[in-house]
Parts: structure tokens; C-alpha cells; sequence
């Protein structure tokens, strides 16, 4: 039996692990077809099918999941091995793949973005704009930036930001049509535009006052995954958006809109970079690290005490290394 190329076996377990073609060759930067010819390639030199796939599914064959069981650990092996040689470099060199939800990206990616590209040219830089909870090793991502209440368990984490800053903004216009609230229980009177993530779950509207919490089931004529779509409606006096402070800054500064409740916001929890436990950190990543604590640093001034330091997260107990 011919040798099955490295190729053909990443291919099978890129599709295998996402159970989508469309997905796995986003995951691996080629298209669908390569992709297609690959796994053919692959079940033709076994002589077994190893996926059952239709235009909506994707599913292993019993011996597809004998193969993909053995063929995981494997893979891992031989990245690990190809990352040990790395020490030996002048420079990091690879592909580095996070995953960050969009206010991240602009309050922790994008201020170090040029300083990283210029010092480590050898590194591909992958972020991937997804604000929902992914699981970082199953779907072969290096790290993740998230709230902290956002980790997954059994990860090591290091603070590189503080949080979005939900802010409750509304157009003068509105307020003087509408009145202004001065409690949470006040917006269920208003028109709130929400927000849908990608899992299909309605932003929450949560606030703190001296340590207590409410939450408000808030009613609106706009939902949409796009925060935008709720400033432009703040801006044009229809409705209430509950948005990153940073997006409405300007507009904020210009008066074209107004912050309310702003005594009852809730603390800021601050973004992590997490990243599974591993014997062999990528360099790329050790990289990123590097150049995140650089960026604490020179921000020290009103840092909490525990930024820039590694902890590790097991549920909601949060350990110091």
C-alpha cells in the first residue's frame, strides 16, 4: 500500500475535528477542492471510506474514528517536534492562530500590532474575530483573549487589557422624548436594541452598584449581531444601545450622545490571554506574551496588581502559578 502523505492525514483530521470541509479549509488556509482531493487520496491508499458526508453533514465512519484516534495524538507530536527546533532560530518563526472577540482586537491586538509584525517578521499573525466561547484545542487554536469570566477551565492565563466598558448610551433627542433612566428597572420602559451572539444567546444587560447586581430583561425593536447597528440607532434617537465605551467615544466627546446610568456599570474584569498548559510553549506565541507584558508595562500607572502575571483557571477559582 502507498504511503499516505502528511498532507492527506492533516487534511482528514482538520475535517474530522470541525466536521465541516468548509471549516477545516478555513482552518488550513487552502480551499474545499484541495481539500476533497486530499481525503480522497487518503481513503483510496487505505482502501476505506473514512467520513460519510452529504451536502449537510459530515460524520466518521467506524473506521474513520479508529484512524482519527490514533492520528491526534500523532500530529501533535510531530508540531511539538517541529516547534523544538525553534530555540535554535535568531528570531520565532511560524504560524500563530488566536481567536479574539472584536472589542479585544481593538483594545489589546491593535495597539502592539505593528511593534510584533516589525519585530518578529517571520511570524504569521492569524486572528481569528469570534466572540463566542471556542474551544481553543479542538479547534487548533495557539490562544484566546476573553473576559475573565470567559476562560475555560484548566487554562493558564495572563491579563493583557481591561475589558470592554458596556456603556448605556442614548441621543439627547431621545432623552427629552423619552425621559432619562435612573435605575436599571427604568429601561424596561424603553426601547433597547440587543445584541445576538454567534451561539444565538441575547447579549445580557447586567449592572453593579456597591456590590449588588441586577439584571434586566431589557425589550427592544432592534437585535442584531452587529454593535454598530445599535450606535447608529442610538444616534438617530430610536433607541438605547448597551455598547463598547471605546466605539462611542467620539460621539460621546461631540454630544451626539449621552452615557446614562453610568453610576450603576459594572466593574471592569479585564480581557486574558489563555492558553492550554503545554511542556512546549510555541515561540510565536512566547512572542506575543512578550510583547503584551511590554505593553503592560509601560501602562503600569493604575494597573491592578495581577496583570502581567500567569495564573491558571479551574472553573471560577482562579490560582497564581
Amino acid at each position: 500500500m502507498k504511503k499516505a502523505s502528511l498532507a492527506d492525514m492533516s487534511a482528514f483530521v482538520a475535517i474530522a475535528e470541525r466536521a465541516s470541509f468548509a471549516k477545516a479549509a478555513t482552518q488550513l488556509g487552502v480551499s474545499r477542492s484541495s481539500l476533497s482531493e486530499n481525503l480522497r487520496a487518503l481513503e483510496e491508499r487505505l482502501g476505506v471510506r473514512l467520513l460519510n458526508r452529504t451536502t449537510r453533514s459530515v460524520a466518521l465512519t467506524e473506521a474513520g474514528e479508529r484512524l482519527f484516534s490514533q492520528l491526534r495524538p500523532l500530529l501533535d507530536n510531530f508540531d511539538a517536534a517541529l516547534e523544538s527546533v525553534n530555540v535554535f532560530r535568531d528570531s520565532p518563526a511560524g504560524h500563530l492562530r488566536i481567536t479574539v472577540p472584536r472589542p479585544a482586537a481593538r483594545t489589546v491586538i491593535e495597539p502592539i500590532l505593528s511593534r510584533f509584525l516589525r519585530a518578529y517578521p517571520a511570524v504569521t499573525l492569524d486572528v481569528v474575530i469570534d466572540s463566542t466561547l471556542t474551544d481553543i484545542v479542538r479547534d487548533r487554536f495557539d490562544a484566546g483573549i476573553r473576559p475573565g469570566h470567559r476562560v475555560e477551565q484548566d487554562m493558564i492565563a495572563l491579563r493583557v487589557g481591561d475589558d470592554a466598558e458596556p456603556t448605556v448610551v442614548a441621543s439627547p433627542d431621545y432623552l427629552r422624548r423619552h425621559g432619562t433612566p435612573k435605575e436599571p428597572g427604568d429601561l424596561r420602559s424603553h426601547n433597547c436594541s440587543r445584541m445576538r451572539f454567534a451561539s444565538n444567546a441575547l447579549h445580557r444587560w447586567v449592572f453593579e452598584k456597591r456590590g449588588k447586581n441586577v439584571e434586566v430583561d431589557v425589550k427592544g425593536s432592534l437585535i442584531s449581531s452587529d454593535s454598530e447597528l445599535g450606535v447608529r440607532a442610538a444616534l438617530e434617537g430610536v433607541a438605547l444601545a448597551r455598547v463598547p465605551r471605546h466605539t462611542v467615544r467620539a460621539h460621546l466627546a461631540a454630544r451626539k450622545l449621552v452615557a446614562v446610568l453610568e453610576d450603576w456599570r459594572p466593574r471592569s474584569v479585564g480581557f486574558y490571554l489563555y492558553y492550554p498548559s503545554r511542556r512546549q510553549m510555541p515561540a510565536a506565541l512566547q512572542a506575543l506574551i512578550d510583547t503584551l507584558k511590554a505593553e503592560n508595562s509601560a501602562r503600569a500607572d493604575g494597573a491592578s496588581p495581577s496583570r502581567g502575571q500567569p495564573v491558571r483557571f479551574r472553573g471560577s477559582r482562579v490560582a497564581a502559578e
